[in-house]
């Protein structure tokens, strides 16, 4: 365990040694510029807008916040190693369906179906990049194409909408509420719990840190690379297909286009929250943070009412960009650094 958490913190060590202000500030920047931003914007939404700082708003956003966050938790931990996931968004979507169409049996087989076939896209997608070495973007990829044909296929090519009864606790659980939050954000704060203990206590989180800055010395250094990513999209598919469950519980239906743009909204939701594109660096913390940002930017701009909800893309995009270039400076002032 020591080698591989010398490995996993080399950020710390540069940042404490031989780096200038401005490039130590640039790497808090790059960890904790999410939260930052994220308190800006509600400190300004909240002066400008009566309707933004209400109960009722805070509620929205954080139900709607909790589908987007579980899908992005199983993507933090893909890119830290080094991976990337691009089907979540039609494993989201199948996921969503699958409960709907699975509820006619009973709410347990609602819940275990979706989590069966979109876990087993996961796994199919683990196997195929850890032990066929084959790229993640054109295996995700060809799994999103997939995972796509499969929900028309279910659905008659988008024709059929199946409902789910109101009265089933599958429903009940994306609907119901507790202590004023809903039971979806329950869930999505207990996942992130775990995710935040599995990433910073346990060999496999610190596999997973090693994995994403040199697959070659984590080979090395005995650690299971194979076994470990192939259990990294296992768990993403199996987060895609619960999330898309409590949307359709939430909805009370399974809806064939909800998914669609869902992957890059995780990654840019990732990204932002201070995870390096290359691997090696994130937090769990700050993918709930990019999350809650995308979120709230989103919500503000429907307090506008002017502007198109298309501007939210635009300024994710723009958020997206600003992190990349950020990200490439510190990794350019790490290796002034070390020389």
């Amino acid at each position: 365990m020591t080698s591989v958490e010398q490995r996993v913190e080399p950020e710390e060590s540069v940042a404490s040694g031989g780096m200038t202000r401005a490039e130590r500030i640039a790497g808090l920047v790059q960890r904790r510029g999410s939260v930052v931003v994220l308190a800006l914007v509600v400190l300004i939404a909240s002066v400008s807008f009566d309707s933004f700082a209400t109960v009722g708003n805070a509620q929205n956003i954080a139900i709607q916040s909790s589908f987007l966050a579980i899908v992005a938790l199983g993507m933090t931990f893909v890119i830290i190693s080094g991976g990337i996931d691009l089907s979540v968004g039609s494993v989201y979507a199948l996921g969503g369906v699958l409960a709907a169409y699975g509820i006619q049996w009973g709410s347990l087989v609602g819940l275990l179906l979706p989590l069966v076939v979109c876990g087993a896209i996961g796994l199919l997608n683990g196997v195929l990049v850890a032990y066929g070495r084959l790229a993640p973007f054109i295996v995700t990829l060809a799994t999103l194409l997939g995972a796509r044909g499969l929900l028309l296929a279910i659905t008659d090519e988008g024709s059929t909408t199946r409902l789910m009864q109101r009265e089933d606790w599958l429903t009940q659980l994306g609907q119901g509420t507790f202590l004023g939050l809903g039971i979806p954000v329950w869930i999505t704060i207990v996942l992130f719990a775990v995710g935040v203990v599995v990433l910073q206590r346990t060999r496999f989180g610190h596999a997973t840190l090693a994995i994403g800055g040199s697959r070659e010395a984590a080979t090395l250094m005995g650690l299971p690379v194979a076994r470990d990513t192939m259990l990294l999209y296992l768990g993403s598919g199996l987060l895609a297909g619960l999330a898309g469950a409590l949307a359709a519980a939430y909805s009370a239906s399974g809806v064939t286009i909800v998914g669609e743009g869902l992957e890059l909204d995780a990654i840019a939701a990732v990204v932002i929250g201070g995870t390096l594109l290359t691997g090696g660096a994130g937090t769990v913390g700050g993918t709930l943070a990019g999350v809650l940002l995308l979120r709230v930017i989103q919500n503000v701009i429907n307090q506008v009412g002017t502007l198109s909800s298309h501007y939210q893309s635009v300024v994710s995009g723009a958020f997206l960009a600003v992190v990349v270039a950020v990200q490439a400076y510190l990794s350019r002032a790490h290796l002034r650094g070390g020389r």
